[in-house]
């Protein structure tokens, strides 16, 4: 099924149904209802990270995510051509793109959570290499890691740099526009003057004439 609804109007439906989702996620508590497996923590992320500060801590995060190759290439080239970004870029999150995005926020000085697919170590390398970035970066540990975990860690994280041809990406940028929270940043390209600029809005991420299937 395809929503036949004017843009605006199926923004403000999957919002209200995002908004109730959120309301109700798991603690970790319980089981889940066809396998009667143990529910994990969606708070598990945030909270082996920073702990008891995890309700007032100030950080961003990157969502690295490699799309399996050269197919990731080819979706990010065809995103490319649809909303403008850079075609490349948000596979790279080379520390330049990062900082340009963070320096005007005047986030560099906190945290940098990065979640990722694990396939791109190269990623992960050039930004623990590099002198701001680095001594800033925080990686899930891995008995943390897990979807829900973080997804959470992202949808309230104050920063959030995506990837616009990841549904990962693309969830979490829905999720907290529908929240309420500001500042994700996935369409990104260089202006004439050589500057990095946002290409397209956050409710691009419901547009199917640029997300295809995954608006």
């Amino acid at each position: 099924y395809v929503s036949q609804a004017p843009l605006l109007e199926y923004i403000a439906h999957q919002s209200k149904i995002l908004q109730k989702l959120y309301r109700n996620y798991n603690t970790g508590t319980g089981t889940t209802s066809r396998t009667w497996e143990s529910v994990r923590n969606m708070c598990a992320g945030i909270d082996a990270i920073f702990g008891e500060d995890s309700n007032k801590v100030v950080y961003s995060v990157l969502h690295s995510r490699s799309l399996e190759g050269q197919s990731g290439v080819k979706l990010m080239q065809r995103m490319s051509q649809s909303s403008g970004c850079h075609p490349t870029a948000a596979l790279d999150m080379e520390p330049e793109y990062i900082k340009a995005i963070l320096r005007p926020l005047g986030m560099l000085k906190f945290p940098i959570v990065v979640i990722t697919d694990g396939q791109n170590f190269d990623v992960i390398r050039r930004l623990v290499n590099d002198e701001e970035i680095g001594p800033q970066l925080r990686l899930v540990p891995g008995n943390a890691t897990w979807l829900g975990g973080d997804v959470t860690l992202a949808v309230m994280s104050n920063v959030f740099i995506g990837n616009p041809a990841s549904s990962f990406s693309g969830f979490i940028t829905k999720s907290r526009l529908a929240l309420g929270f500001g500042h994700s940043y996935n369409f990104r390209a260089k202006n004439e003057d050589g500057e990095w600029v946002n290409t397209c809005g956050d409710t691009c991420v419901f547009d199917r004439k640029i997300m295809g299937s995954m608006g």
